[in-house]
């Protein structure tokens, strides 16, 4: 969902994979998600939900959670982790 403010365009409800034009910045994220201890990631399908009531959340901004600051793709895959509203 793409907003603007002035001549800025921001996605307010995207995670970074889903950014059109940032390919390249995000990369070293997707391989470090992709290049993570097994024993330690979420699986797959837990990793989506995690996404899902992310992209559903207010507080989600260009990918980042606006509480902690955090890349919610990266905090989602790590199975540990929980969301910084216990939303997951």
């Amino acid at each position: 969902m793409e907003q603007k403010t002035g001549n800025q365009r921001y996605c307010r409800k995207c995670l970074t994979r889903d950014m059109v034009g940032k390919e390249e910045y995000f990369r070293s994220l997707r391989e470090y998600i992709a290049n993570l201890d097994p024993d330690i990631k979420a699986d797959e399908a837990l990793y989506e939900e995690r996404l899902a009531v992310c992209k559903e959340c207010d507080l989600l901004l260009e990918g980042m959670c606006r509480i902690c600051g955090c890349y919610v793709e990266l905090r989602a895959v790590v199975a540990k982790n929980i969301c910084p509203r216990k939303k997951w």
